[in-house]
């Protein structure tokens, strides 16, 4: 059975929005330990092994902003295309409490299968849809409401960014004018990794760029999906005429 580490949808579609899901699914190919990594079922579908939410909501944001959207195929367990290659963190050994046994051991020998199976072919799917004249590049994720041991998160949503912010500072303004969201600015965490893929597919090439964080809680369902790409099209667009990127 052939494997494919990603997918497109909407490769044809003429909008200058390129909608990203590093995390889109919890799958492992076959070629990595038979296809586990070890975990109980109820692990993989945790936060730890892909962002719970954000592949249906990327699909559907990018088809209301009329762009193609690229979804990866693979755990961020099994490797993490929102790390570069030489981030240590690349291949998780650990993550909110809980150890990955197939990864426990992995040598750079593994490392390499894995980056030339998942990783690399992922990344050069974003680059050429990116190298599209006018890309903009939007990168959808979710985070988990708590981490073990950790206090709640109050955002609902996070904007993201590094030191292009031409995007991300007028979006939060936009959103957190909307009055009934708690709008996390580099929260849950900070908008940049060297080499994660909005330096490697936008930062380093001067492509307008923003990583959007749903938590995970909120987009669980087809529907709620719907519902935040329907309020948040219409603020990107929005935004976009006002910079005039």
């Amino acid at each position: 059975m052939n494997y494919y580490p990603y997918r497109i949808e909407g490769e044809d579609r003429p909008g200058r929005w390129l909608v990203t899901c590093d995390h889109a699914a919890n799958t492992v190919p076959i070629q990595v330990d038979g296809g586990t990594l070890g975990l109980p079922p109820e692990d993989m579908e945790r936060h730890i092994a892909y962002d719970v939410g954000a592949a249906g909501l990327a699909g559907a944001l990018a088809e209301r902003l009329d762009g193609p959207a690229l979804f990866s195929n693979f755990s961020r367990l099994v490797i993490d295309p929102n790390r570069g290659e030489d981030d240590p963190t690349l291949l998780m050994k650990l993550y909110d409490g809980t150890i990955i046994p197939a990864n426990r051991n992995a040598d750079a020998t593994e490392r390499e299968a894995r980056l030339e199976l998942c990783y690399r072919p992922y990344h050069d799917a974003q680059a050429r849809l990116a190298a599209r004249a006018g890309t903009i590049l939007v990168s959808i994720h979710s985070f988990t409401p708590q981490l073990r041991g950790r206090p709640p998160r109050p955002w609902e949503i996070g904007i993201l960014y590094a030191a292009d912010a031409r995007l991300a500072h007028p979006l939060i303004a936009a959103l957190r004018a909307e009055g009934d969201l708690t709008v996390g600015d580099n929260e849950p965490y900070s908008g940049h990794l060297p080499g994660d893929s909005v330096d490697r597919h936008a930062l380093q090439h001067g492509r307008p760029n923003v990583l959007i964080e749903l938590r995970n809680d909120l987009i669980g369902t087809p529907q709620e999906q719907d519902a935040w790409a329907d309020r948040l099209a219409p603020v990107l667009e929005t935004v976009l005429r006002k910079v005039q990127l």
